[in-house]
């Protein structure tokens, strides 16, 4: 196997930025099944606590999935016209703010729970809030594995104008 140094400089960089975006979808992903799992009326501290920083570590993945995700467009991915002339990007891109959208409501919830935590108490998360919760992860979870459905029809020109 030859070193990375036999790899053209282009060919690393286009692999790192998409390598980058791989990664960040898989901790999106993981980061909200845990969160679903965890989920439950009053959760003792342990869990509460798992929540808050596995929120955190949705939000830092977003994030590094969104940059990723534009640097591909730009400068490392096909070339721009091949994503922004196909409609499966537009609508991947929808998901991923239509996700991101939904997840705006669990986070801000979150959030609000550090703050008891921080005194050492626990949130009060009532079965009606636990349920929508639930719900909203499950959504988040079904648009979430769309999205490499609609990046696998995209890389095989599946809705490039003809």
């Amino acid at each position: 196997m030859p070193g990375l140094a036999a790899i053209p400089p282009e060919v690393l960089s286009r692999a790192g930025v998409a390598y980058v975006h791989y990664v960040s979808f898989m901790l999106c992903f993981g980061a909200l099944v845990l969160e679903r799992r965890l989920i439950k009326p009053n959760p003792n501290k342990a869990d509460a606590t798992l929540m808050v920083i596995t929120d955190v570590v949705y939000g830092l993945a977003a994030l590094a999935l969104l940059v990723s995700g534009i640097l591909r467009v730009l400068y490392f991915g096909q070339g721009s016209e091949f994503y922004t002339e196909n409609p499966l990007f537009w609508w991947k891109v929808g998901l991923y703010l239509g996700v991101g959208g939904l997840s705006l409501y669990p986070t801000i919830t979150y959030i609000l729970w550090a703050i008891p935590l921080r005194k050492g108490e626990l949130p009060q998360v009532s079965e009606a809030l636990a349920t929508r919760l639930g719900w909203i992860l499950n959504i988040e979870l079904v648009g979430f594995a769309l999205v490499p459905l609609l990046a696998t029809l995209m890389a095989r020109g599946v809705g490039l104008p003809a």
